[in-house]
């Protein structure tokens, strides 16, 4: 158990049945009452974030996250195949569970898998990841000044802005925190 005045950012716990992890927290001491602990959640399954405020004493029980490499396989339909590296067990995940994360999973892609007591909960991608453009319009100059680029189709599929001196078959950097153009390789 741990108490609200311990709680501090990326800490997992359970607040009124559900998985949360704390994002943001603040020791607020109005000039009447006792004071509160101002917390930012976001839930571990769904991903949406609440604020509540909790008194110093209350207790949450603590959760632990267990992290695990998967290796992205192959696209099955709406259904994502991940194996183990320690274990070579396979897992189909569903694209939902993955969210806007599905974008940059290229085939043998090495990611970390979170799971809360054995319940899948997401993955982690590299910071960085190298995709081939697919599709790729030929850039044409406008009338604007600075900051030229023109939007790509990427071997996900996923459409970003880059600069026009990009073609077809060029490989790429792609932040994926951000999906953004880093630079060509």
């Amino acid at each position: 158990m741990i108490t609200a005045s311990d709680l501090k950012n990326r800490v997992n716990i359970l607040v009124d049945g559900e998985p949360y992890q704390v994002i943001w927290f603040q020791n607020h001491k109005p000039g009447k009452g006792g004071a509160v602990m101002r917390v930012k959640l976001r839930h571990l399954r769904k991903s949406w974030t609440i604020e509540r405020s909790f008194r110093p004493s209350e207790k949450f029980k603590k959760l632990s996250l267990i992290k695990r490499k998967k290796q992205f396989l192959y696209r099955n339909g709406k259904n994502f195949n991940f194996m183990d590296i320690v274990t070579y067990e396979q897992t189909d995940v569903p694209i939902e569970t993955l969210g806007k994360n599905s974008n940059f999973l290229k085939e043998n892609l090495e990611v970390e898998a979170t799971y809360l007591e054995n319940e899948f909960m997401g993955i982690e991608l590299p910071i960085i990841v190298e995709m081939i453009v697919v599709a790729a319009n030929p850039g044409i100059r406008g009338d604007s000044v600075s900051n030229v680029t023109k939007i790509v189709t990427l071997e996900t599929g996923l459409d970003i802005r880059v600069p026009l001196f990009i073609k077809k078959g060029d490989r790429i950097k792609v932040d994926t925190r951000t999906g953004e153009y880093i630079e060509r390789v």
